[in-house]
C-alpha cells in the first residue's frame, strides 16, 4: 500500500496536467463579442519602416468566430492579403497570421505565429514565434524574424491592439473600438466566406 501511494505521487510530480489559463481565456471571449464588426486603427511607434503602412487607412474586421477559433482580417489600405488567426488550445491561445495573393493563393511565408506561454492577463496575451515559424524565417532569409513576439490587447469599449516586437524592433497598431465602421470586403482567398453568418 505504501509502494503504491509513493509511485502515485512520484507520477502526479513528475507529470503534472496542463494549466488552464484562465486569463487567454478571458480575453478569447472578449475578442469573440466583437463578432461581426470592424474598427479603424493607426500605427502607435515610430519606426521608420513602417512609414508606408502608417499612411494608409487601417481596417480590422472580426469577421468569423466559433467557440475555438477567430478570424480577424487586417486591411491595409487596398491590400487585403493579411487575417490573423486566433485558436484556443489546450493551456492557452495560437496565434497565426494567414497571408494570400490577391488570386487567394498562399504566401510561401504564411501561417506563422506562436502559443501562448505564461498566464498573461485579461487584456494582453503574448505569443513567442513557434519552431515551425522559425524554420520557415531562416528558410526564406528572414533572420531576425527568429525572436519574435507577437502581443494583442483589449480594452473593450476602447481599444484593440496588435504589436509585433524583438530586439531593435517595435511594431504597435491601435483600433478604436468606440467607433464601429463599416464592413470591408472579405480578405483576399476568404470571398466564399464572405456570406457567411458571424457568430456572436
Amino acid at each position: 500500500m505504501r509502494l503504491t501511494l509513493f509511485l502515485a505521487a512520484a507520477l502526479a510530480f513528475s507529470a503534472p496536467p496542463a494549466l488552464a489559463f484562465d486569463e487567454a481565456d478571458a480575453l478569447f471571449g472578449k475578442i469573440k463579442m466583437l463578432c461581426g464588426t470592424a474598427y479603424e486603427g493607426r500605427v502607435v511607434t515610430s519606426d521608420p519602416r513602417d512609414a508606408d503602412m502608417a499612411g494608409q487607412r487601417l481596417v480590422m474586421h472580426v469577421a468569423q468566430c466559433s467557440d475555438e477559433a477567430i478570424a480577424i482580417p487586417f486591411h491595409v489600405g487596398e491590400n487585403r492579403s493579411r487575417t490573423w488567426r486566433l485558436t484556443r488550445i489546450g493551456n492557452g491561445l495560437r496565434l497565426k497570421h494567414d497571408h494570400r495573393h490577391e488570386d487567394g493563393t498562399p504566401d510561401k511565408v504564411t501561417m506563422y505565429g506562436g502559443d501562448t506561454a505564461s498566464p498573461g492577463s485579461e487584456t494582453r496575451q503574448e505569443f513567442p514565434v513557434d519552431e515551425e515559424s522559425k524554420a520557415m524565417f531562416l528558410a526564406n532569409e528572414l533572420t531576425a524574424s527568429v525572436t519574435n513576439v507577437w502581443a494583442i490587447e483589449i480594452v473593450p469599449g476602447e481599444r484593440f491592439v496588435y504589436e509585433l516586437s524583438r530586439k531593435d524592433r517595435l511594431f504597435r497598431v491601435e483600433f478604436d473600438l468606440s467607433k464601429p465602421v463599416e464592413a470591408p470586403p472579405p480578405a483576399w482567398g476568404h470571398e466564399k466566406d464572405s456570406g457567411a453568418k458571424a457568430q456572436p
